[in-house]
């Protein structure tokens, strides 16, 4: 080779390197002034935080590349145009947040497992390894669409993320998992109300997959439904259960439909303090006017008013509580029966008040009342006659079944005089029995001292022998 060729190569070589190492220098400079800015500025964390969203992005783009999920139409079912694909699900109920008598409803937040196999998402593994991913990935493949039946609210938890795991194994099988509350119907029989039991289910079915697409089914049998000790205020849960069914739409078809069925027993112990307790003292209450003198006009009336305003406070507040069904509930039964019984009593009362002062009109005409007796007041302070306002005479003409004791009768006056012989007793009729009560007024109360109380406990033996 000529030396004017060897000698434009070295200088051509000397030349690069100078230029490459005035690049290089550039560069590292650039980087370290980048670096010192970025430490300045962000505390030093950018590039990490840089760095985590690169690897992020990346790992994602591998296992969507993985599962090939770009080279499906995850539009279509699994098997589309084959037999139907089945799905298991199995529940975990986490907890019953709140049943309303009122909207006849109940809340309940669960957790909802869906199993199946989609050979599309098949990947080989040496280790026979699953593969994890949240609601990113499940967006972009097919899942079944189960909705809840009878739902009047329902959505996924979305703290801090949302509630979704997806779990893919080698085989492509496929595990799907939400958290969701939902806002169920229940319908509810108040005929027994407050002494019921309630048979609540939430229902579980395809939306748009009939049977000949989608087999619905409970992964475990029976074991598929799990509970966590689950306590209620005004509940007891006595049974929680798995079924199943099938659900026919005019239009559309027959539907694979799951139930999760439980029952309800109410406890009665809370309306015992809030309504049948202070019913019942309100009952026994009203007979205190039984035991209060008869001409006492004021007291009398004034308690039984009372205890009618207070059952009827009472029957209001019961009625708000409750949905406004058109049969007659268990509670209304006992409540109207006791407010019949606080109404009697005041109504007890006008009798004898009318009955006494028709005893003592009757006595002013037959003249053992003085003429010069004034009417009105004797009746000014309560409406009533009083006894020691009223001189009273005897009378030649009265009949002598009369005695001193006012609690006698004529019969057992003349039984008290024995004669000889045999003596025929006639039975007073309806009239002379209503005469009787009449002239002997306070008998009314003797007798309402011993048929209201064993009224009443009729009625509670029958009721909650019926109810209980």
């Amino acid at each position: 080779m000529k030396p004017e060729v060897l000698l434009a190569v070295a200088v051509a070589s000397l030349i690069a390197m100078a230029t490459g190492g005035r690049h290089s220098a550039r560069r590292r400079h650039k980087e370290v002034f980048l670096g010192e800015n970025s430490k300045f500025k962000f505390g030093g964390r950018i590039d990490y935080k840089l760095k985590r969203q690169d690897s992020t992005k990346t790992l994602l783009i591998k296992s969507e590349q993985l599962l090939r999920i770009e080279e499906h139409d995850f539009a279509m079912r699994p098997g589309f145009g084959g037999a139907a694909i089945p799905v298991g699900i199995d529940v975990q109920v986490e907890s019953i947040d709140s049943i309303s008598e009122v909207n006849m409803d109940f809340t309940m937040t669960l957790y909802l497992r869906h199993y199946w196999k989609d050979e599309r998402l098949s990947f080989p593994s040496r280790n026979n390894q699953s593969r994890t991913f949240d609601s990113r990935l499940a967006k972009k493949i097919w899942v079944p669409d189960v909705f809840f039946v009878h739902s009047k609210r329902s959505f996924i938890h979305d703290a801090t993320m949302e509630n979704i795991m997806l779990r893919v194994y080698p085989d492509g099988n496929i595990l799907y998992s939400v958290r969701a509350t939902v806002t169920a119907l229940c319908s509810m029989d108040f005929s027994s109300f407050p002494l019921d039991t309630q048979n609540c289910s939430l229902e579980l079915e395809s939306y748009a997959y009939n049977e000949n697409d989608l087999m619905l089914y409970w992964k475990n049998g029976s074991d598929s439904l799990r509970t966590e000790e689950i306590v209620l205020s005004q509940f007891f849960i006595e049974h929680f259960h798995a079924s199943s069914g099938l659900a026919f739409y005019s239009s559309t078809g027959w539907y694979n439909r799951l139930f999760i069925n439980f029952i309800l027993r109410r406890h009665i112990f809370f309306f015992m303090l809030q309504t049948y307790f202070p019913t019942m003292l309100m009952v026994v209450l009203s007979w205190v006017s039984f035991w209060i003198d008869r001409r006492a006009v004021p007291a009398r009336v004034s308690l039984g008013m009372t205890t009618v305003l207070t059952m009827s406070t009472i029957i209001t507040g019961v009625s708000s509580s409750m949905p406004q069904v058109s049969y007659v509930k268990a509670v209304d039964i006992y409540l109207w029966t006791s407010f019949l019984f606080v109404f009697l009593s005041v109504f007890e009362y006008a009798a004898v008040n009318y009955c006494t002062t028709l005893e003592e009109m009757r006595k002013m005409k037959r003249g053992k009342i003085p003429s010069t007796f004034n009417v009105s007041q004797a009746m000014a302070f309560d409406g009533c006659f009083h006894d020691n306002d009223i001189e009273l005479t005897s009378f030649s003409h009265m009949a002598p079944t009369m005695t001193s004791d006012p609690l006698a009768t004529p019969t057992q006056t003349s039984d008290s005089q024995p004669t000889e012989g045999t003596r025929l007793r006639r039975q007073r009729s309806v009239r002379e029995n209503v005469d009787l009560l009449v002239s002997n007024s306070y008998l009314i109360d003797s007798y309402s001292r011993l048929a209201f109380p064993m009224s009443y406990l009729l009625f509670n033996t029958i009721y909650w022998s019926l109810y209980s």
